[in-house]
């Protein structure tokens, strides 16, 4: 394992969410210091990397002249998916249909949480278009480019915010995860990307794509600072439904308690044919690490794996049809000039705003909910999804977490999606099945490989824990970090 990734920040060395609380306690460093700094680097950097749709620095400078530096996030930044309401800022969802005038009328439950422990949302992060997609190549607005080769994909769909903390324009950021939208591209850029439990966070504000599926996440130069922002996001929301009213825990108290005595267990559905070499050699060199600092690793069976990225693609985009259908151009977003009549209005503002990809999963999931298909299609994934589930409540009754590499391989080159969008889907088969079955996991560098024709791109281990499970989960990965 390699030390956490800490971009060069030129005037000051600080990163981390510690190391910046120490500065400005000290009197060294204040947030509006760094608020210029990360302004300084985007001017310097985005360019190539694409991450930043856009950022508010006077209204950010604003809120850092009046930060509670006594607060657990007091004048840290932090970058925001740009499908998470804000309030009177833009949440375009990288899509056209949201891009011209729309802005959040309010602040989603995360935005409120981060303000209350003294945060300061920070940019809004470019995205797969409604978090449909793995490269962030679907954007209708952008591509955003990978740090360590801009000729590759960064992943996605949260690969705004990932390529950002990547490239050191971000302390940490935000992202959501339905399918894998945090833990790949954080794979793929190198760094920590966390999908909390479903129901541990709330997904008031979020804009669904996926309803049963979508959670949101952060992302970080390292696990303590993952920590730090879950610990502050995490917690019952009385305005979402799905929202757990459990008990959260200090997940800073138990993160250093390392691996001593614990069950890991290995797959073996995840670790068959089609991972790169170089991503099974690192990812079991950092199981090997695990069981050097006293895990005991063993082999468990997850047997419904094939059938996860079938169920998902049934599952997902028909939520999808059924959430994406309030984009009718009467309410808000893009509508279509001089339409004949409503019919014709509906039809060419949704046609005039949705991207291929969007479309295309519309159209899937508008069908398996058809009448005469539902039940042979929409019906049968749901069965699927709890055989899913009951897999890993099976294997955590044995087991204290499980390792898997996060994507068969590392960054692919740009232009990959729009050839074979199937291949495209099949990069998450590692990552579906945890949102599948509500699981937290977790994506920690472990390495850098030589992969088609690039002499070294990062990857991850995935790290997946039982629902509402986040502190052995982060455990796990401090001791892999």
């Amino acid at each position: 394992m390699h030390d956490p990734i800490h971009p060069d920040f030129s005037t000051y060395p600080a990163m981390t969410i510690s190391e910046l609380r120490q500065r400005f306690s000290e009197g060294t460093l204040t947030p509006a210091a760094v608020l210029q700094q990360l302004a300084g680097r985007i001017s310097e950097r985005d360019t190539r990397t694409g991450a930043y749709l856009s950022y508010q620095l006077d209204t950010a400078l604003a809120e850092a002249e009046r930060a509670d530096l006594s607060l657990p996030l007091g004048g840290i930044p932090i970058a925001i998916k740009d499908n998470i309401n804000t309030f009177g800022l833009p949440c375009s969802c990288g899509s056209k249909i949201l891009a011209g005038n729309y802005r959040a009328p309010y602040d989603a439950t995360v935005i409120r949480k981060l303000r209350a422990a003294g945060a300061i949302p920070f940019g809004r992060m470019n995205m797969d278009e409604f978090a449909m997609g793995s490269s962030t190549e679907n954007s209708a607005l952008q591509t955003t480019r990978n740090p360590h080769d801009p000729e590759r994909i960064a992943g996605g769909s949260s690969g705004g915010s990932c390529a950002a903390v990547a490239d050191g324009t971000a302390v940490v950021a935000l992202g959501s995860d339905t399918g894998g939208s945090i833990r790949q591209p954080a794979s793929h850029c190198g760094v920590t990307g966390l999908k909390p439990s479903y129901g541990r966070v709330s997904r008031f504000g979020l804009v669904a794509y996926a309803s049963s599926l979508d959670q949101i996440g952060p992302v970080g130069t390292c696990v303590e600072d993952v920590a730090r922002v879950l610990q502050a996001i995490a917690g019952h929301d009385p305005n979402d439904s799905t929202s757990l009213n459990a008990p959260v825990p200090d997940y800073l108290t138990t993160v250093n308690d390392g691996v001593k005595g614990l069950r890991l267990g290995l797959p073996k559905e995840y670790f068959g044919d089609g991972i790169d070499p170089g991503v099974r050699r690192l990812v079991e060199a950092a199981v090997a690490k695990l069981a050097a600092q006293g895990a005991e690793i063993v082999e468990i069976s997850l047997p419904h794996t094939e059938f996860a990225v079938a169920t998902y693609y049934v599952l997902a985009p028909a939520e999808a049809s059924s959430n994406l259908s309030r984009f009718d151009g009467i309410r808000y977003g893009h509508r279509a000039a001089a339409p004949a009549d409503i019919p014709d209005l509906y039809q060419r503002s949704r046609e005039e705003g949705f991207g291929p990809e969007v479309k295309r999963r519309i159209i899937l999931g508008t069908y398996v909910l058809s009448s005469g298909y539902y039940e042979a299609y929409y019906g049968r994934a749901q069965k699927v999804r709890t055989l899913i589930r009951r897999d890993f409540e099976q294997a955590f009754a044995g087991v204290d977490a499980i390792l898997s590499p996060v994507a068969p391989t590392p960054a692919r080159k740009l232009g990959g999606s729009s050839v074979d969008p199937l291949q495209e889907y099949l990069s998450d088969i590692f990552t579906l099945a945890p949102n599948l079955a509500g699981c937290c996991a977790i994506s920690v560098p472990c390495g850098t490989t030589a992969f088609d024709g690039a002499a070294a791109l990062p990857v991850g281990l995935q790290i997946i824990g039982p629902h509402l499970g986040e502190a052995m989960l982060l455990r796990v990965a401090k001791a892999a970090e």
